[in-house]
């Protein structure tokens, strides 16, 4: 049996007015998705404990099948491990984003949390100038993709939280700032950030060409390494992660997953999206299990943008679950998990801890009573079928246990 998990990141949505009160999955022409549906079975899903911040590290944990609440240390430390970055015991990993900041009414506000989606070439400029000028025994800085890094604590605190700034878009952030003794290296390295970035060449050429300046960092999501079984160990498979993005990449590194890069996976609208479903066959053929993760559907709900959120859902459905089914059968028998970790509402810019419609089909799982006719929130609301906790979704994927 093969097994694969299709994660659209941050798919489902609220109904939206302009759209007639439909979802942005209901709007979208998503005809593989909602053959899945119909085929399998649709409910919906708890991903984000609700003790729990809803973001894509614990969402993402519980589709892979782990309880965050037994191993979630923070999302950077699973960044590191993407990263290649070797954590010691008293490390303390943060995500470092490169933001912009603007003055608006005599208040510090984030005005774009990914400073205008910076190149990974201006990006790396930008960190090297960072370790170069502020690492020493106790900090370092290790350049990543676009506005996304990552700083290493030595010896550091992992109490002191800030919210994640995409959270922030177009907010105050000064009542976010922490103030105390505990978090004042913290403060010190973003004042000197700011001090080394005012004047770096990459934001003077951004600013002449009307882009947004990396004119800030934004550190959060810190943790220490975690301590978590393999999906060998845990369900007795191997297997590969396909995403663009680091965390994901990070979770799979722990779960004792195979990594694949793909050409032109980018985390944006513009990913290859087939390449990625291409991928996910090869690796089958080889391995038990495929994770493979689209960020684009999260990015552009992050941005406020509807037409590109519903642009994204669409290749998603076409280019990778179209591609994956299309190809799959020849492999034998399957089973394909569906769902995205999170909601990401268009309107609030922003995650929330809604419960995720989700679609289990293939070998051996039975059509239900009720047969949906869509893929969407309403239709795996109406189907009664609710999971929760979330992690117990992999167990239902694997192990034929009753639904």
């Amino acid at each position: 049996m093969k097994f694969i998990t299709l994660l659209g990141d941050g798919m489902s949505d609220e109904p939206v007015a302009e759209l007639d009160g439909k979802t942005p999955l209901q709007a979208a022409e998503t005809p593989n998705m909602n053959k899945l549906a119909r085929d399998g079975v649709i409910g919906l899903a708890e991903t984000v404990p609700q003790e729990f911040h809803p973001g894509s590290d614990v969402a993402n944990l519980s589709v892979f099948g782990y309880d965050p609440a037994t191993c979630y240390t923070g999302r950077s430390p699973l960044e590191a491990a993407s990263m290649g970055v070797e954590l010691g015991p008293d490390d303390v990993a943060f995500r470092l984003n490169l933001v912009t900041l603007s003055l608006f009414g005599g208040d510090l506000c984030m005005q774009d949390f990914s400073a205008g989606h910076i190149s990974t070439a201006e990006a790396r400029e930008l960190i090297l100038c960072l370790q170069e000028e502020l690492g020493d025994d106790e900090f370092q800085f290790y350049p990543g993709v676009s506005y996304r890094h990552l700083m290493v604590w030595k010896g550091g605190r992992d109490d002191i939280h800030m919210p994640p700034p995409h959270d922030l878009t177009g907010q105050s952030v000064t009542a976010h700032v922490p103030r105390s003794v505990e978090a004042m290296p913290l403060m010190n390295i973003t004042n000197a950030a700011q001090l080394l970035f005012k004047q770096h060449p990459v934001n003077v050429k951004r600013e002449t060409e009307g882009k947004h300046a990396a004119n800030s960092i934004w550190l959060w999501g810190q943790g220490r390494r975690p301590q978590m079984p393999t999906m060998q160990d845990k369900f007795n498979l191997t297997g590969a992660v396909i995403s663009a993005v680091d965390l994901i990449k990070g979770i799979g590194i722990y779960a004792g997953l195979d990594v694949i890069n793909v050409p032109g996976a980018t985390g944006y609208l513009d990913t290859n999206y087939k390449g990625k479903a291409e991928a996910a066959l090869e690796a089958l053929q080889s391995r038990d299990f495929v994770y493979l993760h689209v960020e684009a559907p999260d990015e552009a709900a992050h941005g406020g943008s509807l037409t590109d959120k519903i642009e994204a859902i669409e290749r998603f459905d076409k280019d990778v679950v179209g591609t994956v089914m299309a190809g799959i059968e020849s492999l034998g028998e399957y089973r394909v998990l569906l769902l995205p970790d999170h909601p990401t509402p268009v309107a609030k810019m922003t995650h929330t801890k809604d419960p995720v419609p989700f679609v289990l089909a293939g070998s051996g799982v039975e059509r239900q009573a009720i047969v949906a006719d869509e893929y969407s929130e309403v239709a795996a609301k109406r189907s009664g079928l609710f999971v929760s906790p979330g992690h117990r979704l992999m167990d239902l994927l694997v192990n034929d246990r009753p639904l």
